[in-house]
C-alpha cells in the first residue's frame, strides 16, 4: 500500500491462567500476557542465542541481535545480497545445536541471479562484538544448498530452517523447507528441489546409508533426488519435530486448503495433483481422498488461516499445551493451536492478536516469542 508504512514488534508471552483442553473453545480471547520488546522493519524469523539473547531477521536483508532484557540491539553485517520482493528476501535463521562449540549461524534467502531468484540457505559463524547495541559479523560464509532454478515471481520461497541431532553419533542434520515458487509441477518432479521437504548434514551434504536414518529416499535417482526426504508440498512456511521425533508441516493451500502434514520418509503430499482447496480462477483442484496414492493432510482450513510458521510445543508453562502444534497465522491474526493424538490433529483454539503474525518460536523457559506486522497508515 503506497503511503503506509510497518511498526514491528517482537512479543514475549507469559502465561495466564488457562483453561482445561475439554474447557477450551474454538475461539477465545488472548489466555496470555503479552510484553513488546522492541520494533523492526518487517520482521521474518528469530532465533534463541544460549545467553538468551535473539537473532531476528527482518526481510528487506538485516539481520538483528536484541537483548530481550534491557531491549538494547545491534546489527549483524556480512548478510548477502537478497531479492526483497514479494515474498522474499531475508528468511529463516537457526543456529547449530552445537553453537557453544562452532558459532555457526544458518540463514535462508531470496538469492537474486539471473532469470529472477531461488531460495538459498547460507551458513557462516557469527563474531559478536562485547555489547549488544554494536552488533556482529557474519564470517566464513558459505552457501551450503540452493533452489535448482531461478524463477521470475517473487512467491512460495517457503525456506524454514530445523535441525534434528542425534546425539549417539554427535552428528546433526538440516532440514528445509523448499516450496514451489508458484510453478506447480516441479513439486511432483523428482528432478527439482522445488516444493520438497529437504534433509542434509549440517555442511549441506547427502546423508550417508549409514546415518541414524538411513539414506534418503531417492538417493538412488541423482544429485537432486538425494537431496529429498518428501515432495508434493506447496508453500511449507513451518516445520518441527514432535517428542516423538516425528516431523511435522504447516503450509498455504491455494484458495482455501491450508495444510497440517506429518511428514514421512518418500512420502508424496500431492500438491498441485490434489488439494483440499481450489485455484484462485475457480477452477476445482481434486481432492485427496479421490487419490489414496497422496498422504492427505492430518488437519486443513477452509477457509485458510494463511499459516506462517509452527512449533510443537514441548515447555511447561503452558502444561496442557505439551505436544500441540502452535501455528503463527497472517490471515487469521493470531496463534492457531492443533490439538495433535497420534497421528491425528485437529484445531483446538484461535487466539486473536489483532495482527498479521510471522513466526513464533519457544525459548528454554517455555515462553513464547512471537513477531507480528502492525502495519499503520502514514
Amino acid at each position: 500500500m503506497a503511503g503506509a508504512h510497518y511498526s514491528i514488534s517482537l512479543l514475549g508471552v507469559a502465561s495466564s491462567a488457562l483453561a482445561a483442553p475439554s474447557e477450551v473453545q474454538p475461539r477465545q480471547a488472548s489466555p496470555f500476557v503479552t510484553n513488546a520488546i522492541t520494533d523492526f522493519a518487517e520482521p521474518w524469523a528469530l532465533a534463541f542465542l544460549p545467553d538468551n539473547r535473539i537473532l531476528v531477521t527482518e526481510k528487506p536483508g538485516q539481520l538483528r541481535i536484541v537483548d530481550p532484557v534491557s531491549k538494547a540491539k545491534g546489527t549483524i553485517s556480512g548478510v548477502p545480497a537478497v531479492r526483497n520482493s514479494g515474498q522474499g528476501g531475508l528468511g529463516d535463521v537457526a543456529i547449530h545445536p552445537r553453537f557453544a562449540e562452532n558459532q555457526l549461524v544458518y540463514i535462508s534467502y531470496a538469492e537474486p541471479g539471473s532469470g529472477g531468484s531461488r531460495a538459498a540457505v547460507a551458513r557462516a559463524k557469527l563474531n559478536l562484538n562485547a555489547n549488544t547495541a554494536s552488533g556482529g559479523s557474519l564470517q566464513n560464509l558459505e552457501v551450503i544448498w540452493r533452489q535448482t532454478q531461478f524463477v521470475s515471481g517473487d512467491g512460495h520461497y517457503s525456506h524454514r530452517l530445523l535441525f534434528s541431532r542425534d546425539r549417539s553419533t554427535n552428528s546433526t542434520t538440516l532440514w528445509i523447507s523448499s516450496g514451489e515458487r508458484q510453478q506447480f509441477d516441479p513439486a511432483q518432479s523428482i528432478t527439482s528441489n522445488l516444493g520438497k521437504i529437504i534433509r542434509l548434514n549440517d555442511d549441506g551434504s547427502i546423508p550417508s546409508p549409514d546415518s541414524a536414518l538411513g539414506a534418503n529416499p531417492f538417493a538412488s535417482q541423482g544429485a537432486v533426488a538425494s537431496q529429498v526426504w518428501a515432495l508434493g508440498v506447496r508453500n511449507p512456511l513451518g516445520i518441527d519435530f514432535d517428542e516423538q521425533c516425528r516431523l511435522w508441516e504447516i503450509e498455504m493451500g491455494p484458495m482455501g486448503g491450508d495444510e497440517i502434514n506429518l511428514i514421512e520418509k518418500g512420502a508424496n503430499y500431492g500438491w498441485p495433483v490434489v488439494s483440499e482447496g481450489q485455484h484462485y480462477d475457480g477452477r476445482p483442484i481434486p481432492k485427496h481422498n479421490t487419490r489414496p496414492q497422496f498422504n492427505a493432510p492430518k488437519a486443513f482450513w477452509v477457509p485458510v488461516i494463511s499459516p506462517s510458521s509452527v512449533i510443537i510445543y514441548k515447555g511447561d508453562l503452558f502444561k496442557n499445551w505439551k505436544g500441540n502444534a502452535l501455528i503463527s497465522a497472517l490471515g487469521a491474526q493470531g496463534l492457531v493451536r492443533v490439538e495433535i493424538t497420534g497421528n491425528t490433529a485437529r484445531e483446538a483454539q484461535r487466539i486473536g492478536m489483532g495482527r498479521r503474525m510471522r513466526c513464533v518460536r519457544q525459548s528454554a523457559d517455555g515462553l513464547l516469542r512471537l513477531s507480528l506486522y502492525v502495519r499503520d497508515a502514514a
